[in-house]
């Protein structure tokens, strides 16, 4: 099959790995073709970070009015909650952002951009819509997208994206998953206005983490009025009446439904790899769907490379951006940089945001190294008692021999940002004296660091 174009380069998706990389090669002077079935921008710009993070904000505007008498603060009218504002602001900001980028890709002449769903025909040959487009190299950043579990497929079900499209606020709004995604929209509707149920079929939530870490999430959510059913087996859901949902669940080995008025499945999320026809070009993904890579970005196929979530490296922007930097990197740079140049750093948005980054106490105490471990409580935290806002703590873990810090994890106020103090330490490689002997600004939760460290101890199961 002969092509209709030929470029030096083909991106599969308009993510935050695919769109940097469209304007560098564009840069080099090669002609690329950018496949996009969606809307430009990705998840993160579409139905991820920036919709929810400004949902967010919203929800915290609301609950510090809420809660404004503790700080001698009174309003003297009922709080009101238009949720279509909320969507609007949100509507404005992604719109915001989108325009610009096709604005810069309108722009470059180097780029041509091609709407529909990018699919192999040949190890170099990709189909966008009636086109066929050829390229030497081809780069797969095509995301994923909201796992749906079976039992729920003819149910009212809202996903984390249809979910930002509601107009009015959910009089009793299902959650079935534990998760990030979940608890984060869980504090965010509750704090709206609406009753909240969270169903997670685990022992505890956001299992991954430390189980003291997710007892204090919970713990959080439920002083704010978010109930948890743990151990539930969603088996089904179905519609109850023209505005109701159920969930059907197997709880302790005791059948149990429980009904709203709609129901979000935060169940994960699946790979979009099954679109492209891998199968022609005998590229095969692991069992959950990703995309295996070398340290490059290289696929087992020479000249096709996976970027951003399809490749199972990283479920963030921040790994999908650096992503597009170790290509980057080995066209023009260094050649250098790779994938397990990261450290694993993440946060939970909820409110007071939950940050990690290293290692897990759990998995230091899984290893055969020795580390020291510390922490602190924010209510022995002038600034969080000044807020108002002691709930959390802070942890760290450093390796006993080396000095240097392994894992740290902060629950409290500006954590997803405080984080980055130990981040920083972490990639530079600085023994712990050297935060340790740090003098930091008053007041604020960064200048306990030092006070932290001073009480390292010997970790002990």
């Amino acid at each position: 099959m002969k092509p209709d174009i030929t470029f030096d380069s083909i991106i599969i998706g308009s993510g935050q790995a695919g769109n940097p990389l469209a304007f560098f090669l564009a840069a080099q002077g090669e002609k690329v073709a950018l496949v996009e079935k969606g809307k430009l921008g990705g998840t993160c710009v579409n139905t991820g970070c920036t919709p929810t993070k400004t949902y967010v904000a919203s929800a915290r505007r609301a609950w510090e009015l809420t809660l404004s008498k503790r700080l001698g603060i009174y309003t003297s009218t009922t709080l009101e909650i238009d949720l279509k504002q909320i969507w609007q602001h949100k509507e404005n900001l992604i719109n915001s952002t989108r325009a610009g980028l096709q604005q810069g890709l309108e722009e470059n002449k180097q780029i041509k951009v091609f709407n529909g769903v990018g699919k192999f025909l040949q190890p170099n040959l990709i189909q966008a819509g009636d086109d066929h487009l050829e390229a030497k190299k081809i780069y797969i950043n095509v995301g994923t997208r909201p796992r749906i579990i079976p039992g729920f497929e003819n149910t009212r079900y809202l996903t984390n994206e249809s979910i930002l499209e509601l107009q009015e606020i959910p009089e009793h709004l299902l959650i079935v998953g534990g998760s990030y995604v979940g608890l984060e929209f869980a504090q965010i509707f509750k704090r709206l206005g609406s009753q909240v149920t969270v169903l997670e079929k685990g022992e505890r939530i956001i299992h991954q983490e430390d189980p003291l870490h997710s007892r204090l999430v919970q713990e959080i959510l439920e002083k704010e009025g978010i109930q948890f059913e743990l151990q539930s087996n969603c088996l089904s859901g179905k519609n109850w009446g023209k505005s109701q949902v159920e969930v059907q669940m197997d709880c302790h080995g005791e059948k149990k439904a429980v009904r709203g008025s709609h129901l979000l499945l935060a169940t994960g999320r699946q790979p979009n790899t099954d679109l492209l026809q891998l199968e022609l070009v005998h590229l095969t993904p692991d069992e959950k769907g990703f995309i295996p890579v070398n340290e490059k970005l290289e696929t087992t196929i020479s000249g096709i490379y996976a970027l951003g979530d399809c490749n199972g490296k990283g479920a963030f922007t921040h790994t999908a951006y650096h992503d597009f930097e170790i290509i980057k990197d080995h066209i023009s740079g260094s050649k250098k940089k790779k994938i397990s140049d990261r450290i694993l750093n993440y946060a939970l948005y909820i409110d007071p945001p939950f940050a990690r980054a290293g290692i897990t106490k759990t998995q230091a105490l899984s290893s055969n190294e020795s580390f020291l471990f510390a922490e602190m409580p924010m209510s022995q935290i002038n600034r969080a008692k000044e807020k108002g806002e002691t709930q959390g703590k802070m942890e760290v873990l450093v390796e006993e021999k080396s000095g240097l810090i392994a894992g740290a994890m902060i629950c409290g106020p500006g954590a997803d940002e405080i984080i980055g103090i130990f981040l920083t330490a972490m990639y530079g490689k600085l023994h712990v004296d050297v935060l340790k002997n740090g003098v930091f600004t008053h007041p604020t939760v960064t200048e306990l660091i030092p006070t932290l460290l001073q009480s390292l101890q010997t970790l002990k199961q």
